[in-house]
């Protein structure tokens, strides 16, 4: 299992007219927790695609605690529970700057190639970087 930490300050821009995150944001944290925890392995999206290997969602899950507010410090938690194949899951804890679970969600992606967009497995040596934090 990995797992990685991220902060985020909730953006004027993310709130509604109650001062509540807005529900499609979510996604958006997603993406924060996601890029900033391959980051955090040596590993950006960026690399990945001059690998040769995008990595489009399939499916995504949110589950709503508690409302985000306007300038909250939030911590995103990411984490890998299974290791990755020709798809790779990613599960998010959003917590307050209370340390209260907030939002729960997933991701479901695929590595697929970048010129013919078919699935296929991630790169060498993201497989050898993932590859300590679970048991062969």
């Amino acid at each position: 299992m990995y797992t990685s930490e991220t902060f985020i300050r909730v953006r004027y821009g993310e709130t509604d007219q109650m001062g509540y995150v807005y529900y499609g944001i979510y996604a958006m944290y997603y993406e924060v927790g996601r890029v900033e925890s391959l980051r955090q392995l040596g590993l950006t999206y960026r690399e990945l695609e001059e690998m040769g290997v995008i990595m489009p969602v399939l499916e995504g899950k949110s589950k709503y605690h508690a409302a985000a507010l306007y300038d909250q410090h939030l911590r995103i938690v990411t984490t890998i529970h299974e290791k990755p194949s020709v798809r790779i899951k990613f599960n998010y804890q959003i917590f307050n700057e209370d340390s209260q679970l907030i939002h729960e969600g997933e991701t479901l992606l695929v590595f697929a190639n970048k010129k013919t967009r078919k699935p296929c497995r991630p790169p060498e040596i993201f497989q050898k970087i993932l590859a300590s934090f679970f048991d062969e």
